[in-house]
């Protein structure tokens, strides 16, 4: 059985890291490069950056920041935001990153994750599901950044993109993200219930207890956090950290 893998998700936005609410309301965090000295010293197993705002504003990934991300990083590395071909994934994949994490752009053209899948292994692509309520209280997927309903069913694009070649999903409830609530228990289990690939939780984690809760009842392979490891505590300043392998073991094991 492989062990639970707990990954910070770090949000870039204009070569700045920040932290959402809902997907909206940010609060600055620091500069991207100094953020992965710390998370070095760390030593934490594997980082995701993703670029909020590239998709909206119709541009390609910028890599010349995501260089100077994968020259300091010591470990894994996962980005995602703005990816649109498949050279666009190539060219974040040359310079060290391991995984291309792919989400409008893959439910704009589903094609996409069968080509990356075939050229670089499943193992280097990662499907990215933003989910939110819509006003009839059913999960839908949405793209930009969240600003777009697509109309599909988390799950059912789901075990479509697990078809085409994902070899991970990254299943984010908007409606929780930023929160520090808990993760959506019953969407991450509807996904991991009907798809045999790794499904990383994110959106919520509040608490230790919440990333035990959701591997244990949910079925989550791996947990994304994102404000537990950049903010001291829920209504604090911003605070790089990161839980300890023994608090890892007790809410894990």
């Amino acid at each position: 059985m492989l062990r639970t893998r707990v990954i910070p998700a770090l949000l870039v936005r204009d070569e700045s890291l920040v932290k959402t609410v809902r997907f909206g309301k940010f609060t600055y965090v620091g500069d991207p490069c100094n953020t992965v000295r710390i998370f070095n010293e760390l030593e934490v197993d594997e980082l995701v950056f993703l670029d909020i705002t590239a998709t909206r504003q119709r541009r390609p990934p910028n890599l010349s920041l995501l260089a100077d991300i994968a020259n300091e990083c010591f470990m894994p590395l996962g980005y995602g935001g703005g990816i649109q071909t498949f050279e666009h994934a190539q060219a974040i994949l040359k310079l060290g990153f391991e995984k291309v994490i792919v989400n409008s752009g893959a439910v704009d053209n589903p094609g996409l994750i069968t080509e990356l899948a075939e050229h670089f292994g499943r193992q280097a692509v990662i499907v990215s599901i933003d989910v939110k309520r819509d006003l009839l209280g059913r999960q839908r997927v949405r793209t930009h950044s969240g600003t777009r309903n697509s109309g599909r069913d988390p799950v059912e694009w789901a075990q479509e993109a697990e078809r085409l070649g994902a070899g991970e999903i990254l299943l984010t409830s908007i409606d929780r993200e930023g929160s520090w609530e808990g993760f959506d228990i019953e969407l991450v289990k509807s996904v991991t219930s009907t798809v045999q690939v790794p499904v990383i939780a994110h959106g919520g984690g509040g608490t230790l207890a919440h990333v035990g809760e959701v591997v244990h009842r949910a079925g989550a392979s791996a947990v994304a956090l994102g404000s537990m490891v950049v903010f001291q505590k829920r209504g604090m300043g911003v605070l790089v950290n990161f839980p300890s392998p023994v608090e890892l073991e007790g809410a894990l094991g």
